[in-house]
């Protein structure tokens, strides 16, 4: 659908009243593309959009009929950003959605929801999310590519069938990764900021059944870069290459210090 702004309305009907006196009227019209739905408050790019003009022609004798109209052409630049990011998220969640948090995906999945999540990266609102507090809270995983998580090469009566958490406080520097069903294990880590986007992870404790703690050995260590942020959907990527991806369940939570 093509919608007006309020503003260019106003232009258009000043014109189309010009029009009205004189043989011909040139008319501006300035339309954005509703092409994709959004929900989210939009963020717009710094840069203005150019806009292209119709030229509508009115005879003298009966100005209430148009008599010619040159059609209003329209360029990719008229997608807005937020409009173009949630069509991405909602591709993004669909081609997820039958993947079994990755479990059952294949080598074309993985190439698929790979090149979804760098489309979005190259778009990340947020330039540093470790400044954000948007990533506070928790974060339940949708999909990974690590197989540390997702255990395929068990039955699958072994793996963990529940859903899986990861939560971070910036505030804190500290974060936890929570399974759920069957095993409910825990880890908690400190971060360690190696710039705005990445941190090295350190694991201090580990619960088993969340009952049983054991202090890391030392060996718990990793690194996280966060490459897209906002309200509800975050991605990462380890050092060893694998790709999360999170969507936001509860920005109270507090990882325990």
């Amino acid at each position: 659908m093509f919608t007006l702004e309020p503003r260019i309305i106003s232009i258009a009907q000043t014109h189309l009243s010009m029009a009205l006196s004189t043989h011909t009227a040139t008319l501006p019209f300035k339309c954005l593309i509703d092409s994709h739905p959004s929900k989210l408050n939009p963020f717009f790019s710094s840069s203005r959009p150019k806009f292209n003009t119709t030229h509508i022609i009115l005879p003298v004798s009966d100005p209430r009929k148009w008599r010619n109209i040159n059609m209003v052409s329209f360029s990719p630049g008229f997608l807005t950003k937020e409009r173009d990011v949630e069509s991405l998220k909602m591709d993004l969640y669909q081609t997820i959605a039958p993947l079994d948090r990755g479990a059952e995906a294949t080598p074309e999945d993985q190439q698929r929801v790979d090149q979804i999540a760098r489309k979005l990266e190259a778009v990340n609102p947020l330039k540093e999310p470790l400044k954000s507090d948007l990533l506070n809270g928790k974060w339940e995983l949708l999909y990974t590519t690590s197989q540390s998580i997702l255990q395929t090469q068990r039955p699958k009566f072994l793996r963990p069938n529940g859903k899986i958490y990861q939560a971070i406080n910036v505030d804190t520097l500290r974060a936890q990764n929570i399974e759920t069903w069957p095993f409910y294990n825990q880890a908690t880590a400190n971060l360690v900021p190696l710039n705005t986007r990445r941190v090295a992870v350190k694991f201090d404790f580990f619960k088993i059944a969340s009952l049983i703690p054991i202090k890391s050995p030392g060996s718990g260590r990793g690194q996280l870069e966060i490459t897209y942020l906002d309200e509800d959907l975050r991605i990462s990527r380890g050092n060893g290459g694998n790709l999360f991806i999170l969507k936001m369940v509860d920005p109270s939570y507090r990882v325990p210090v």
